[in-house]
């Protein structure tokens, strides 16, 4: 599930969203309200459960990778998405290398979301391997040793903060 030319896309659970209001959302860094989308290169680092830790790397010449622990496997294979579909023009990168795009103005999907399932088959048709592993950390600290692009996403839900393992893990 990627967007098309000209589109961005937002995931979620909830297939009922009618219009998609600026707000600050809990884990965010910054103060300012926005609604997120993501474009073609970021969109499958959101094909997860939303509470799902997961870690996505790529780079020249390597393939891309996933990684999720072995507890959220059950959940990738059952949780539903949903994909909305907005003009890539009402948002506006976010960043100075954008993993991101952002509207500051409430706005109203192209049309009614489309739904997403399978997210495990979905990576394998995406040629995206997928990783279960019983832990994130060691992987996580590897791909930021090799510096290769990535997203680490809902890290605190596995325990990981920005710099690594928190002191105490679960």
């Amino acid at each position: 599930m990627l967007p098309r030319a000209g589109e961005v896309l937002h995931f979620s659970e909830d297939p009922a969203i009618g219009r998609f209001v600026p707000h600050v959302a809990a884990t965010a860094q910054q103060a300012e309200a926005y609604v997120w989308a993501v474009d073609a290169l970021n969109a499958p680092c959101y094909w997860f459960p939303r509470q799902c830790p997961r870690v996505c790397s790529w780079g020249d010449g390597v393939p891309r990778v996933h990684a999720i622990e072995d507890v959220w496997l059950d959940a990738m294979r059952t949780t539903r998405l949903y994909a909305y579909r907005f003009a890539a023009a009402d948002f506006a990168p976010f960043g100075d290398r954008p993993h991101a795009h952002v509207a500051a103005r409430a706005v109203s999907p192209l049309g009614p979301p489309t739904e997403v399932t399978d997210l495990v088959r979905l990576h394998h048709e995406h040629g995206i391997e997928l990783r279960v592993l019983p832990d994130l950390a060691d992987h996580f600290a590897g791909v930021r040793e090799r510096g290769l692009e990535f997203s680490g996403i809902r890290m605190g839900n596995a325990g990981i903060g920005p710099a690594g393992p928190f002191p105490t893990r679960r």
